[in-house]
């Protein structure tokens, strides 16, 4: 297949605006699924994705059509992508991938804020957009009006707009023309074989599958290659297509998309958007720099740690996360424990919906049952002079000299009817608004920046609220900003109860504080001594609760006749107990003295 018959591509949009719809009507166009085999959403392989109708990992597929009655037969490579910010990392990766871009956007919805940013890294890559408005065929919609508004975002006329319908496939056959005609063809480097991989996947009998781009040079089974990124060189133990099931070949040629079986079994060693390498000598002494720009390390920005319950074991968790990580090289993790649910792992996710679907998919794939713990954000603390990354919030010094804290860019898109309750939201979650503009007449655009922190309190359930579920956000990193934040430690009985440490905003820490204490009045059971529940921030009580100790009830003695003598001698030896099991609890014994069971941690942690 000569390179001017090849066309890579990607479908990008906002969430839940068709991508994986509009891709089943292609691979049902171009013959690549019978139609026997077809079921919604073909590219999404969990059940996960189709139940929430999100994609959640990007899907290659290889397609050959003829166009019309044409003697020339194209090979199609298409990469269907998430549509969520946490996973715009995987469509970076994508979109080094492939040279041009269909850029979808469902006409009851109009332009959302995940189609602005998913526009601008398309346009930043150098690929050509085809504009496309989806859903057309439904009732009452305005497919004009929709067009418009695409066709000024791409500063390209209306009638360059498709209207097409991924349930029906009405427009599709002329999508896929333009796909051809005005994306351009890939034009391979005349260098040493390089390939950009974008993706992978774990295969229990061909290791770990490296999902490639092509860049220069022919890749066969059994020749040597090196991974840019580690310098890890191995035998390459089979290549080929993904048809969507993986198909072997003789070779994968320049500029075509493909897959290389490596064999490896440790995921840290095959690398997204790292590059492969032909070993060729000049290869192997100096592998970085024949590696393709723009390769990095993806950065978990929220962590949280996992505790097994009920009949889990720690290894069953642990073993099921490493799968996991095998196919998603953003999630990583490291041993946790706690005084009151034992061994745990801390993992790094980059954003709340990632954690989600992997705490959903732990649940649904393994049959696992865990607790979570409070999620946290790394912070930069910069004490005595030095810096360092604060991860834990008991690592956290009491009295740092400065602490930094993430902070990202973000973009709001309602309708202008609700513009007054996001700029009241902008209060509630620390967000400066830095520019509203206008877009269509009826909706505006907020630009701002906040804290990476207020991103996971509940940020997008708040927006829908204030929105009636209209408006959409974007997000990117937008470097670091000083933090007004203090530790706020929990202790029982005088002990610091280091589950329960965290690191909340100052204006918040007596609420906080205030708030935790009394809910663990009410959990915590009484002991024959009394406890003290306090919230502390800086070496300085900010909430103080007491369980009174357990009354031993001694009997009516006056009834019964009894002495009262009696009576009194069982109180002041009940009163020495009860003062010597107050210094143990004290004292340095105290953490087995006074726990939070794993019952009363579930609680504390609910919202």
């Amino acid at each position: 297949m000569e390179n001017e018959n090849i066309r890579n591509f990607v479908i990008i949009a906002h969430i839940d605006h068709g991508k994986s719809t509009l891709a089943d009507r292609m691979l049902e166009l171009t013959g690549t699924v019978e139609s026997r085999r077809m079921r919604p959403q073909y590219l999404d392989q969990m059940d996960l994705e189709r139940e929430r109708g999100i994609t959640i990992k990007m899907a290659p597929v290889r397609m050959r059509w003829k166009q019309g009655s044409a003697d020339s037969e194209y090979i199609l490579n298409l990469i269907d992508t998430p549509g969520h910010s946490d996973f715009s990392y995987e469509v970076s990766r994508a979109l080094a991938a492939v040279e041009g871009a269909i850029l979808l956007v469902d006409v009851t919805k109009g332009i959302q804020a995940q189609t602005l940013s998913n526009y601008r890294q398309a346009k930043a890559s150098g690929l050509t957009v085809i504009g496309a408005v989806n859903k057309v065929d439904l009732p009452g919609t305005d497919p004009e009006r929709a067009a418009k508004s695409l066709a000024d975002l791409l500063g390209t006329s209306p009638d360059k707009i498709f209207r097409i319908s991924g349930k029906t496939g009405q427009g599709v056959p002329e999508l896929l023309a333009a796909v051809v005609s005005e994306i351009p063809p890939p034009r391979p480097k005349n260098e040493i074989p390089r390939a950009l991989i974008f993706d992978s996947l774990y295969d229990d009998h061909k290791g770990i599958l490296a999902y490639v781009r092509s860049v220069a040079g022919d890749f066969r089974a059994g020749e040597e290659i090196i991974l840019a990124a580690t310098g890890t060189k191995l035998k390459i133990k089979e290549v080929g297509y993904f048809t969507p099931q993986l198909q072997a070949t003789e070779r994968l040629r320049p500029a075509e998309i493909g897959y290389i079986a490596t064999g490896l079994k440790e995921p840290a060693l095959v690398k997204i958007g790292d590059t492969v390498l032909g070993a060729s000598k000049t290869a192997q002494d100096s592998p970085s720099e024949y590696a393709l720009p723009g390769y990095k390390e993806p950065a978990p920005v929220v962590f949280i740690s996992f505790y097994p319950d009920e009949d889990t074991e720690f290894d069953d968790l642990k073993k099921s996360l490493e799968r996991l990580r095998l196919a998603d090289a953003a999630l990583s993790f490291e041993p946790d424990s706690n005084e009151a649910l034992g061994r745990g792992l801390k993992a790094g996710f980059l954003g709340k919906l990632h954690f989600e679907i992997v705490a959903a998919r732990l649940t649904r794939e393994f049959n696992l049952h865990f607790l979570t713990s409070f999620p946290s954000i790394a912070y930069r603390v910069v004490e005595k002079g030095r810096s360092r990354i604060v991860k834990d919030a008991h690592d956290f010094p009491d009295d740092p000299d400065k602490v930094f804290q993430p902070m990202i860019s973000v973009e709001l898109l309602a309708p202008a009817k609700y513009l007054s309750g996001l700029m009241s939201l902008s209060q509630t979650f620390d967000l400066g608004i830095s520019a509203v503009k206008s877009i269509d007449g009826d909706n505006v655009l907020l630009s701002g920046a906040m804290p990476l922190a207020e991103l996971i309190r509940d940020f997008d359930d708040q927006l829908k609220s204030f929105s009636a579920g209209y408006a959409s956000f974007s997000y990117e990193f937008a470097g670091e900003a000083e933090a007004d934040v203090d530790k706020l430690e929990i202790l029982i009985a005088g002990e610091v109860t280091s589950a329960l440490t965290r690191i909340v905003y100052k204006k918040d820490v007596e609420r906080e504080g205030r708030a935790t204490v009394e809910k663990l009045k009410k959990l915590l059971p009484a002991q024959q001594f009394p406890q003290a529940l306090q919230a502390r921030s800086r070496g300085r009580i900010i909430a103080r609760e007491t369980i009174p100790a357990l009354k031993k009830k001694l009997g009516d003695f006056g009834k019964n006749g009894g002495d009262r003598t009696r009576k009194m001698k069982l109180w002041q030896k009940q009163k020495r107990g009860k003062e010597k099991l107050l210094s143990l609890a004290s004292g340095p014994a105290a953490a087995g003295r006074v726990v939070i069971s794993a019952d009363v941690f579930r609680e504390i942690l609910k919202k």
